[in-house]
């Protein structure tokens, strides 16, 4: 699962309230002028008439991540559009009540609550910390207000401050704070943490679990175009869907990605939006009549959860709670967090398959290959999981800026099913567990999981 990307390409500004001008916009548009916080994820926004500027915040720093510029001008009620660097979208609309607010996202599958502030925290006004002990603060103050999962994790967060802090100093060189950084969250074994400096990068990984490498992709969809589907898989959204109908009426619809429908890389949520239901209307035509589906999401290093939604929207024909998403909001408590939203799948307005399917998972489905995976868990109609355990990281990534440059990624959500569980960690595990993408499956050329599937939706070979 992936968070909007929000550049740290700011100067360090002290904020201020907007103050009205003559050029200021009547309301609603200036109705949402004014500091405000998220409710949890360290957010402060300073929205003007037109642009909002984003800070990431702790109780030590206030670092800029994002200037979006205003695009157009909102209906009443409405909400106004803002653009980031990237080219994504963030979505402002003032609540029911006075002072508050909510921020949407692109990509996301919930919204984040605004609360109105009647001035700017403190953090924001003076010096920031700096240098390579100042850089350590706020990484380990980023992890300790936003990060939910240390007893789970098995990791004392405070120990690793006492045992590392002490090896830092103004001459700590960039190669050696790099290493105690990496070496601080590396035990979490959590794929949604991670540190980027430049040329040097290291992200999480479950113990027991084999990274989600370009190169098994290739080596993946390798075997299953020739073995599986013998050549008569066709690719659509810039290769990241493979689409087939094999012997029997069974359907297979592999999914490499929740991004990158327009070119296979980059993280446009317009366009892949508009692209997956392209691909998915030539897919779920009312003309083919399937009497199974196998979807896989064994290789998905993730993406935007709203576009596993979008795809769930096609397989049902009623209403269903996909899950429940919930965010830490406590800086000294991370057992307390925001309300659950609950976030509805409805049917499309499209053709829809609502008969039986295998859901093919492994360690190497992460995010939100893993949200949808759990959005399928609740899906009305036969859903059998065939595989391994998912990764076991489902929030969005909280990616904030260091003082020096450099960045980290933080997890701070939990996605519940309805009896309020939570797939951290473990993953989602499947009914029927086989081997996946193994040294002796490839070398035997096998793939368990595809076979088993058929012989689950009734072909047999």
């Amino acid at each position: 699962m992936r968070a909007p990307t929000l550049a740290a390409a700011l100067s360090l500004v002290l904020i201020t309230a907007p103050a009205a001008t003559a050029a200021t916009p009547a309301a609603p548009a200036a109705s949402m002028t004014g500091i405000w916080r998220t409710d949890g994820y360290g957010m402060v926004l300073s929205v003007e008439p037109s642009k909002a500027t984003l800070f990431q915040t702790t109780a030590i720093s206030c670092m800029p991540i994002d200037e979006a510029t205003r695009v157009g001008t909102p209906r009443p009620g409405a909400a106004a559009v803002y653009r980031l660097s990237d080219g994504n979208t963030i979505q402002l609309r003032p609540g029911a009540r006075p002072n508050a607010a909510t921020f949407h996202a692109d990509g996301s599958s919930g919204d984040r609550n605004l609360i109105k502030l009647g001035k700017p925290p403190a953090t924001c006004g003076g010096p920031q910390p700096s240098g390579p002990v100042g850089t350590f603060d706020v990484f380990w103050q980023s992890f300790a207000e936003n990060y939910p999962f240390f007893r789970q994790r098995h990791v004392d967060w405070a120990a690793q401050r006492k045992r590392y802090r002490p090896m830092v100093n103004a001459q700590t060189t960039d190669e050696r704070l790099f290493e105690i950084l990496r070496d601080m969250i590396e035990p979490l074994g959590d794929a949604h943490t991670g540190v980027f400096a430049g040329d040097r990068e290291f992200t999480g990984l479950r113990p027991g679990t084999q990274p989600t490498t370009r190169e098994l992709g290739v080596r993946a969809k390798e075997l299953i175009d020739r073995r599986d589907l013998r050549g008569a898989g066709r690719d659509y959204a810039a290769g990241q869907l493979t689409f087939a109908e094999l012997p029997g009426r069974v359907g297979y619809l592999r999914v490499a990605g929740f991004f990158g429908y327009e070119t296979g890389s980059d993280f446009d949520y317009a366009a892949d939006k508009a692209r997956l239901a392209e691909a998915l209307d030539k897919i779920i035509t009312p003309g083919r009549q399937l009497r199974g589906l196998i979807i896989d999401v064994r290789y998905n290093p993730g993406g935007y959860d709203a576009l596993g939604l979008q795809l769930a929207a096609r397989l049902t024909d009623r209403p269903f709670v996909a899950y429940r998403k919930r965010a830490r909001n406590d800086p000294g408590d991370p057992a307390k967090f925001t309300q659950p939203q609950p976030i509805t799948v409805r049917p499309a307005n499209a053709p829809r398959y609502t008969g039986p399917i295998a859901l093919l998972t492994s360690g190497t489905t992460n995010s939100a290959g893993e949200t949808f995976t759990q959005a399928l868990m609740a899906r009305p109609g036969r859903v059998v999981r065939i595989g391994q355990n998912t990764q076991g990281v489902f929030s969005d990534v909280m990616e904030c800026p260091l003082p020096n440059g450099w960045s980290l990624w933080v997890p701070n959500e939990e996605f519940l099913t309805r009896t309020g569980r939570t797939f951290d960690g473990a993953g989602v595990p499947p009914h029927i567990r086989v081997p996946v993408f193994t040294p002796a499956e490839f070398a035997g050329d096998r793939d368990s999981a595809f076979d088993r599937a058929l012989a689950v939706l009734g072909r047999r070979t």
